[in-house]
């Protein structure tokens, strides 16, 4: 049986994994726990804050996850629901209690700090750093966004806005909360699809110390980067450091794609199932420069246990001998 039946409960294994590649991952391993994975290997997942802003620390423990990412509120909406320090508290003590390590906020989608429309500009740098207030309320560790798109004013005046927009925010909001820029697909006029665009915005700002990097491994796909095979992710990787540091780099959204490498369309697919593939994410997780990284999964929900089976499927991937050989 393939590793993807197993927990899919079908053979449409992802265009970067066979059948044979599949069974060859589901022979007994000394080294491979294939249900709870490496101890040390730390995973979770975007979830609901539906009912509570802490309901997701209980949906979080239900599913054993050891990290959080979260949106704060309805992310489709400009007007936020107040967040009661009362809600607040309740997340931290609860977020203490479940040992959750590190908690990280995403930015609603509506913001957008590359635009050149003045209006939206203003409401995205307002709404943003309210966004970033409210992480600080809850203890979140980080604050993850998208670059933002240039709506066809050019790259140039883009990455302009969004580190003017940054200088203003960060002198404003809490420094308790680092934020995330996300390395995008490149689709339409969006921006930070390639290192050396985060790596100017990072430069532009007077509080680089502000500042990290969040590495979608989809969107890197999508965007032409190589991080399925084994030199292809080395090559990535060494390029990511040159460009803006390794060291800037906290977290990775795990997510498969459901385009090919190079196609600058953003669409996440379960692990395994999609164009990096089994073999891509053994790699991935595997890596002696990712491996003490947390994971967040964004992967799709069409049916009820999506969730827990591509935690299920990351987990198993992991080794617990480091240095290991995954060619």
């Amino acid at each position: 049986m393939s590793l993807w039946k197993e927990f899919f409960g079908d053979d449409r294994a992802g265009g970067g994994s066979s059948a044979a590649s599949d069974e060859a991952l589901m022979e007994p391993k000394p080294e491979l726990e294939m249900i709870g994975g490496a101890s040390d290997f730390t995973v979770g997942a975007h979830l609901s804050i539906a009912g509570a802003i802490y309901e997701s620390i209980s949906r979080a423990v239900s599913l054993e996850c050891d990290c959080l990412q979260i949106f704060s509120r309805n992310p489709r909406t400009w007007r936020a629901k107040l967040l009661s320090d009362e809600d607040a508290a309740e997340f931290r003590r609860r977020r203490q209690s479940a040992g959750l390590n590190p908690v990280v906020v995403h930015v609603p989608y509506l913001i957008n700090l590359c635009s050149s429309e003045p209006e939206l500009y203003r409401r995205s740098v307002k709404e943003f750093t309210a966004d970033l207030e409210r992480a600080a309320r809850i203890g979140a560790d980080y604050f993850v966004s998208h670059v933002g798109s240039h709506k066809g004013a050019g790259p140039a005046a883009g990455l302009g806005q969004i580190a003017s927009a940054l200088h203003t925010i960060l002198g404003e909001a809490p420094d308790s909360v680092l934020v995330l820029l996300e390395n995008t697909s490149g689709s339409a006029n969006s921006l930070g699809h390639r290192f050396e665009q985060l790596q100017a915005i990072i430069e532009a700002t007077d509080r680089p110390g502000r500042l990290g990097l969040c590495l979608d491994t989809a969107h890197a796909f999508e965007a032409g980067y190589d991080v399925a095979s084994p030199d292809g992710l080395d090559r990535t990787l060494n390029e990511l450091d040159r460009w803006v540091g390794l060291d800037r780099l906290k977290i990775i959204h795990a997510n498969d794609s459901r385009t090919e490498r190079g196609s600058h369309r953003d669409r996440h697919e379960h692990i395994g199932r999609g164009q990096i593939g089994l073999q891509g994410f053994r790699t991935i997780v595997n890596h002696p420069l990712l491996r003490d990284l947390p994971f967040i999964l964004e992967t799709p929900i069409d049916a009820a246990g999506d969730t827990a089976r591509d935690l299920r499927v990351l987990r198993s991937l992991r080794s617990t001998h480091r240095g290991e050989d995954l060619s």
